[in-house]
């Protein structure tokens, strides 16, 4: 029995040592170009988040990748050292009912 492919926002942060923000701003602007999902990054001094959408029967699915996205484009796209340090997957559905809410979207 196949399941349904469906639809997960996907909210990644990451952090570490304090870079500089304009190496952190390229190196974000390089992940964009490498992984043109991305629909934010909201970078700090040590930290960053990014925001985007993906596609997988199941949560763990879409965590087990989303898990990987850093070190996998860490040489490539000259990302900081920084290690995953909050994961928040929403299927679509709930993510869109908790934005009608008034909630954070």
């Amino acid at each position: 029995m196949n399941k349904a492919v469906r639809h997960w926002h996907v909210t990644l942060t990451l952090s570490g040592e304090a870079a500089e923000p304009l190496l952190v701003r390229g190196a974000m602007q390089r992940l964009s170009e490498e992984r043109q999902f991305l629909d934010s990054v909201i970078s700090a001094g040590q930290s960053v988040e990014i925001q985007f959408w993906d596609e997988g029967e199941s949560m763990l699915d879409v965590a087990s990748l989303a898990m990987r996205l850093w070190n996998e484009h860490r040489v490539s796209a000259r990302l900081p050292n920084w290690e995953v340090v909050g994961l928040e997957i929403m299927e679509k559905d709930l993510r869109e009912s908790r934005g009608a809410m008034g909630r954070r979207a």
